[in-house]
């Protein structure tokens, strides 16, 4: 993944975090219990952050020569898929299952930041 589409898939999904946290604060609030609203809160922070994380990539990415921050990135952008939208369909659809697979995204993330702690590690300057 290029740098350009790493910045743009991080600007979507700080786009959608932003919504889907204004629609769990004032539209879900009122529909689900507190404990799934707070997982859907933990769904959106985690979006939000990693987000942020696909813009920094992509910043590296374009200031370094090494692959592996793209590489980093496209891992990134496969945790927010697999963890928050996991949790979003486990709150909006009650299907405990989906928070099975939740993890899977949770080692993407340790994963893609490890593979930007060894990127940045062996840049030059």
């Amino acid at each position: 993944m290029d740098e350009r589409k790493l910045a743009a898939a991080g600007a979507v999904l700080l786009m959608i975090g932003v919504g889907a946290g204004a629609f769990g604060a004032h539209g879900l609030k009122r529909f689900i219990q507190p404990d799934m609203l707070a997982v859907w809160q933990t769904a959106v922070l985690y979006q939000l952050v990693h987000g942020l994380g696909l813009l920094l990539t992509a910043l590296l990415a374009a200031h370094y020569s090494t692959p592996l921050f793209k590489r980093a990135g496209a891992v990134m952008l496969a945790g927010v898929l697999i963890f928050s939208v996991s949790l979003y369909a486990l709150v909006l659809s009650g299907a405990k299952w989906l928070g099975a697979i939740t993890p899977l995204g949770g080692m993407a993330f340790i994963i893609a930041w490890a593979m930007v702690a060894v990127a940045a590690w062996r840049c030059s300057k």
